[in-house]
């Protein structure tokens, strides 16, 4: 498979749909052997998402709405501002590469959201 993370960007699209559907989202980090280029077609796909305003309630709305797309893969789903184990986050940040991100929307007229011009 010439995909990254070893998954058919179908998967990535779908996966990323879930995603953009919450506008708490902000980032999404993979890790694990599928960041890491070492993984089987059977690894579980091993996600963190960023967004401070993010509830354990939605992260459990955003699990189902992954599991309903019935992929052939398991997804660890974790909010990274509540990961306390420093090893983790350390893995996270040495090998951990953005799946998704929100993007900037920006207004039809052209003005800079920042305010500078």
């Amino acid at each position: 498979m010439n995909a990254r993370f070893g998954l058919k960007q179908s998967t990535i699209d779908k996966i990323n749909g879930v995603f953009s559907a919450h506008p708490r989202i902000e980032r999404v980090i993979i890790y694990g052997s599928r960041a890491k280029g070492n993984y089987r077609n059977s690894s579980d796909i091993d996600i963190t998402i960023e967004g401070e305003a993010i509830t354990l309630s939605e992260l459990l709305k955003v699990e189902t709405e992954l599991d309903d797309l019935l992929l052939p893969y398991t997804l660890d789903l974790s909010l990274l501002h509540l990961i306390d184990d420093q090893d983790l986050l350390n893995h996270i940040r040495r090998v951990g590469s953005v799946f998704y991100e929100r993007q900037a929307i920006s207004a039809d007229s052209g003005d800079n959201l920042t305010g500078n011009s």
